[in-house]
């Protein structure tokens, strides 16, 4: 499992890599540019300046925040050719596109996380432990 992560994820918050990976094989096979499909430094950026604009923001938010960021990075066509290879169903474009940007979204965190960019702090925790 851990030789099919990405470059600093962990699996932490992305259970299933696949789509993604899918994602590059079609990007690759129809010559479009990869650049947009991996992390780059600038996202590292807008994550860490999103943290620090808003220390308290809790996960579920700022992966809809990304979500949202990456959408515009990702080729319709081929999203809905991986999710398809991926899943074995259908997606419609727009739920294909948002399924890879979420995926990107919750790399990014992970990344983010493993990089010291960001610590994502539980809001609960034993009691006595």
């Amino acid at each position: 499992m851990k030789d099919e992560l990405p470059f600093f994820a962990n699996g932490s918050l992305v259970g299933d890599y696949k789509p993604l990976r899918k994602y590059w094989e079609i990007l690759r096979k129809k010559g479009f540019d990869l650049d947009n499909a991996f992390l780059k430094r600038e996202d590292f950026e807008y994550l860490d300046r999103r943290v620090k604009e808003n220390p308290g923001i809790d996960v579920a938010s700022l992966i809809n925040e990304l979500t949202q960021y990456f959408m515009d990075r990702i080729v319709p066509e081929a999203a809905v050719e991986a999710c398809r290879e991926a899943y074995g169903v259908s997606f419609d474009r727009d739920t294909a596109v948002k399924k890879i940007a979420y995926i990107m979204a919750g790399w990014l965190i992970e990344a983010g996380k493993n990089t010291g960019i960001l610590s994502l702090k539980s809001k609960w925790s034993r009691g006595g432990v």
